[in-house]
């Protein structure tokens, strides 16, 4: 029975077995062969079938036996009843990775497998192999057909008996085919052959990257540099978050929860090597394994270059939540622009910042996966006109300029919990890559000049707006976004619901990440009219009921306005658009307020009058359009009310609230400080903190404990030796770990 444990039935047949790969460093290796490929004089050969000896029928008996194995199962060999293959079915109760066992097996047996069939029903599999020998024809000898047979049932046994690995889920949908036919047959063999999850020992991780190395990254597996071992780590956690995005994603559709859209410019999402590791819970095997193969994880991490997509506080805000929806297990998506560059790259030299481009992108971004696929048109400029449609006047929007906006998925991890979310990320492309017809009339200039201006809009994060041209590149950028966006979560909602869309705002909340993306707001209004034929009543009912706003200012002139006349030129039927909704609501206002001109000239979204130019106030048609305000801290969200928000707050108390938003202190304390973060666990007796911060309320008793005062100053000072380190290896300045470190983080900005 040992010898035939699931794993084992190599060595039970030893003599079936294929030949190694070379040992690099063994002088003469021979090359790699393909099964019966001839090279020079050297030939591999074939796996024979198996000998009527390799097994005794008696002793398999007993074998069987002696196993608590599946009551469900049977399996019958049948040689005759084809006249091309051996035909074996066999019926089981279904188990992780029964498929790959099969077909393991009968490869060790000296059989090729020509066809599979594969049929699920609830937990019964009942699985077809149609089969051939060496010689390429069908195994007939009833010795050998009874020796298959039992090798099988031997094999499914002891895994049945030793078998504990959780499956992955099937796919749920309860469609007889999918949308390309699919049959539910290729849906069970699609399922066999992955039905359980990567393994997470220090083998299975070592393989895992030594396989990237050589088929992803196409290098030598025994000569690659640190660079090269980042990038197939990478590669190796990458493909443990797609298993648990896969799952997570299927879920949603199968429960089709509200979900949740976070819209920002920014994410600053910082390395994602060290944050997945740990969130994954598997940092000490990856290390451990990497160790064993020469490297160190400490290293590979110094590798990775941070996402140039985010400035400061804003994007580090949008990636906490990120992590604290995924972790929290939240049905959430997080939508922005995949920036080129960036915003710049900062060096300091005699006391001044330098700025540089980021070149960020420059040699991949292992943790993104790019889906062609999944393209929307943006367009931009032209005229609008109307048309009847049956007896409705519809508006129609003729771009004068388009350009394609492709996705880009990022995995987002929670902790503790399988649950991954998603971070997509828009490229703009231009919706014709090259024009053919100028290169041939010898207008070089011209051929490519439609590439650069669509991919100058996903270029730079925050490009200089003191100019025309400059404005007009932010709000390309911002509408980009938000259309591509709006036009994706659309999609996604009319896969399960009608096209009533009477249950959106039960299905889909929009979260803005201050006024960049409230363009969104009457794009939304846009694709319900025009592009699905919704009336202006039902569309703003609809769109009022999704949107949220996040104000992170309590400055005026930070509230962002853009020019009419721009919003004219670059997206003129959103304009149209902005004037109905203001005139609705000042409408609404005189019937609160009365004629208070004034006042309403300053709650009005088009900012007009002497001294003034005609503007768009972005933050007043979030407040109109949003069911819900929030600021980032008690004392914000009070001076919100009392200063920029006056007038608003006392037509619309309701609208109001607080969020006291923070950073998530699994990144900036569980993460980043381990020994601080051990001592805390230890202290506490539990490690829930990592996900409920309170719990840090337990430290208070311990607040005079010589013992845990002792500690934690050991703690910091060694922190503090580490960065006064740092300083010297890149200042070549000594700094006094005794005196305190007041550093700040920040690229100095022009505006």
């Amino acid at each position: 029975t040992a010898a035939l444990a699931p794993a084992a039935s190599r060595a039970a047949l030893a003599n079936c077995a294929r030949p190694p790969r070379p040992v690099g460093s063994q002088p003469g290796a021979r090359p790699r062969l393909r099964r019966g490929v001839a090279l020079g004089s050297a030939r591999v050969p074939a796996p024979r079938r198996v000998s009527p000896r390799a097994v005794s029928p008696a002793g398999e008996d007993s074998c069987v036996s002696d196993l608590n194995g599946d009551e469900n199962l049977s399996v019958t060999v049948d040689g005759a009843s084809d006249p091309a293959f051996t035909v074996i079915s066999i019926r089981a109760t279904n188990r992780p990775g029964i498929l790959q066992l099969l077909k393991s097996t009968l490869e060790d047996l000296g059989l090729s497998v020509e066809r599979t069939e594969v049929d699920m029903e609830k937990d019964l599999t009942s699985d077809v192999f149609y089969v051939t020998g060496d010689d390429g024809e069908r195994v007939d000898d009833p010795y050998d057909l009874a020796n298959i047979e039992q090798v099988l049932k031997v094999v499914l046994n002891a895994h049945y008996s030793k078998s504990s690995g959780a499956p992955r889920p099937p796919d749920g949908a309860k469609s007889a085919s999918g949308p390309d036919g699919m049959k539910p047959r290729q849906k069970d063999l699609l399922y066999s052959l992955m039905d359980n999850y990567i393994k997470n020992d220090v083998l299975s991780v070592q393989s895992s990257i030594v396989n990237h190395v050589e088929y992803t990254l196409g290098r030598s597996r025994y000569r690659f540099d640190d660079f090269e071992a980042y990038q197939a780590t990478s590669l190796s956690v990458r493909d443990r978050l797609i298993e648990s995005w896969n799952d997570t994603q299927q879920y949603f559709r199968e429960q089709d929860p509200k979900r949740v859209y976070y819209l920002s410019m920014e994410f600053l999402m910082g390395r994602s090597l060290t944050n997945s590791l740990y969130n994954l819970e598997v940092k000490g095997t990856f290390s451990e394994g990497l160790r064993q193969l020469g490297y160190s994880l400490e290293d590979l991490v110094e590798k990775e270059r941070d996402a140039a997509l985010g400035n400061g506080g804003l994007g580090r805000l949008a990636a906490c939540f990120l992590d604290s929806m995924a972790s929290e297990n939240l049905p959430a998506w997080g939508y922005g622009i995949r920036y080129q560059y960036g915003m710049f790259r900062q060096e300091m030299h005699d006391g001044f910042q330098h700025e540089n481009p980021d070149y960020w992108l420059n040699f991949g971004n292992p943790w993104e996966i790019e889906r062609p696929n999944i393209a929307y048109p943006i367009k931009f400029y032209g005229h609008v006109s109307t048309v009847d449609v049956d007896n409705h006047q519809v508006f129609k929007w003729d771009s004068g300029e388009e350009v394609t906006a492709v996705a880009y998925d990022t995995p987002i991890p929670g902790w503790n919990t399988p649950n991954t979310i998603n971070l997509r990320l828009w490229s703009a492309k231009p919706s014709r890559e090259f024009d053919l017809e100028s290169f041939n009339t010898g207008d070089y200039v011209q051929a490519i000049l439609a590439k650069q201006r669509a991919e100058t809009i996903s270029a730079v994060l925050y490009p200089d707006d003191r100019t025309y041209q400059g404005k007009e590149l932010r709000l390309k950028q911002q509408f980009f976004m938000v259309s591509a966006t709006l036009q994706d979560i659309i999609r996604r909602f009319l896969v399960t619901h009608d096209a009533s869309f009477d249950a959106f705002p039960e299905k889909v909340a929009l979260q803005l990440n201050d006024t960049h993306p409230t363009i969104g707001v009457p794009e939304l209004m846009r694709l319900l009219m025009d592009e699905h034929g919704l009336g202006w009543t039902k569309a703003w009912d609809i769109t009022t009921r999704v949107f949220s706003f996040t104000n992170h200012t309590v400055l005026p002139e930070a509230l962002e306005k853009w020019p009419v006349d721009l919003v004219e030129n670059v997206l003129p039927r959103h304009m149209q658009i902005i004037y109905d909704i203001n005139w609705r609501f000042t409408q609404e206002l005189r019937g609160v307020i009365g004629d208070d001109y004034d006042k309403i000239g300053r709650m009005s979204i088009i900012e007009e009058g002497e001294g003034y130019e005609k503007s768009v106030r972005m933050a007043h048609l979030a407040l109109v359009a949003s069911h819900t305000v929030n600021g980032v801290a008690a004392i914000h969200s009070e001076l919100i009310k009392t200063t920029i928000f006056r007038e608003f707050h006392a037509v619309m108390p309701e609208k109001f609230q607080n969020k006291t938003n923070g950073v998530t202190q699994r990144r900036w304390l569980a993460f980043c400080n381990p020994a601080l973060s051990e001592l805390i666990t230890e202290t506490l007796g539990t490690s829930a903190w990592v996900k409920e911060l309170d719990l840090l309320q337990g430290l208070r008793e311990y607040a005079e404990d010589p013992a845990f005062q002792k500690r934690w100053g050991e703690i910091k000072r060694e922190n503090k030796q580490r960065l006064a380190d740092l300083v010297f290896e890149k200042t070549g300045t000594r700094v006094p770990t005794d005196a305190l470190f007041d550093i700040q983080v920040k690229r100095i900005h022009e505006y």
